[in-house]
């Protein structure tokens, strides 16, 4: 007869020192911490100057578009959402920000405001179509990908529009810092806080998950449901329409197209590789960002290799994949057309 093992006090000190790294940092989030890891110790022993400070900036600057895109595309995933036009309405708010810039004799407030202002429209009509007309949100948002392309083509006649770089406050926007770091950064990072906070100290957040997890329960809490899903689709285009502002900063003028196309999949990526389960009722801003940053590491290091930008796309799309598919897994879902 076996005597009944004993973990030794080491042991023991050691499991629990697992157990509270796991609950503090969260197993995705650990796993994403691991692979960011990976990534930056490949690249960097493959190029010597792909771990330096000056390109650890470029890596960050370049993700804030993605980044502020796939903070919100995070909340209303978790509302249940989904919304795969934030590329277009970024590429029509660059547009706006800069014919609206010129119309206005050269006034940078005139161009940012006039372009949160369509993408507060935008993200109300998205919402509207979700809401009462009933429609499902990848199909509304789907149609709205194509529709707001083609207006800011319309508008834009397909080119670049206005010129910026001359104005203090685009280039401060697009090429300024504050304490060492990119201005655009910073943006990115009072957003995720705002955004955090919000999801997980407020009432409208609780709200948010509840409404994600499950509807039903939450139209007989009393949660406006109606009122909640517009109001995230409206936060989506006025953020949709300052990463475009961000967008029109960095090149110099209003792009319609170059710059934004591909924005939302990296979005949805990023807030799946971070988490968010794309029934609704999961998800966190911390894990979004560590998978900006890791599609953000993994992209530049395929750029400094040399390897072809179609790779890219490749690995985008696996990743998503794979982020799915642990999802999946994980939920204990039986698969689509297998026996129980």
């Amino acid at each position: 007869m076996t005597s009944p093992t004993t973990s030794t006090p080491a042991e023991s000190t050691a499991g629990s020192f697992r157990h509270m790294s796991l609950a503090s940092v969260g197993g995705q989030n650990l796993s994403l911490i691991v692979a960011l890891g990976v990534v930056l110790v490949l690249f960097g022993s493959l190029n010597e100057n792909y771990l330096s400070w000056t390109n650890m900036q470029v890596i960050a600057e370049a993700a804030t578009i993605t980044g502020l895109l796939a903070v919100v595309q995070t909340v209303v995933i978790i509302c249940g959402g989904l919304d795969i036009s934030v590329g277009s309405q970024a590429g029509l708010a660059s547009v706006i920000s800069a014919m609206a810039f010129t119309s206005a004799g050269a006034n940078p407030g005139v161009g940012i405001i006039a372009a949160i202002g369509v993408g507060a429209v935008v993200g109300i009509i998205n919402g509207f179509i979700i809401v009462y007309g009933r429609v499902n949100p990848t199909i509304a948002t789907l149609a709205g990908l194509a529709a707001y392309k083609g207006v800011a083509q319309l508008l834009s006649n397909g080119r670049a529009q206005g010129f910026v770089l001359n104005d203090p406050i685009f280039v401060f926007l697009g090429r300024g810092k504050i304490v060492g770091l990119p201005v655009m950064i910073w943006i990115l990072i009072v957003a995720a806080i705002a955004v955090h906070i919000l999801l997980k100290y407020t009432d409208i957040g609780r709200n948010i998950y509840a409404i994600g997890g499950n509807d039903t329960a939450a139209r007989l809490a009393g949660i406006s449901i109606n009122k909640y899903l517009i109001a995230v689709y409206a936060l989506i285009g006025m953020v949709a329409a300052i990463a475009g502002i961000l967008l029109t900063a960095r090149t110099g003028s209003g792009q319609p197209v170059s710059g934004s196309e591909g924005l939302e999949l990296k979005a949805i990526t990023a807030a799946a590789l971070g988490g968010c389960a794309l029934k609704g009722g999961k998800g966190g801003i911390g894990g979004t960002l560590l998978a900006v940053a890791l599609l953000g590491a993994l992209e530049n290091g395929l750029t400094v290799q040399g390897i072809n930008t179609f790779w890219q796309n490749v690995a985008q799309g696996t990743l998503l994949v794979a982020a799915v598919v642990i999802q999946q897994r994980r939920s204990g879902e039986r698969a689509v057309g297998l026996p129980a």
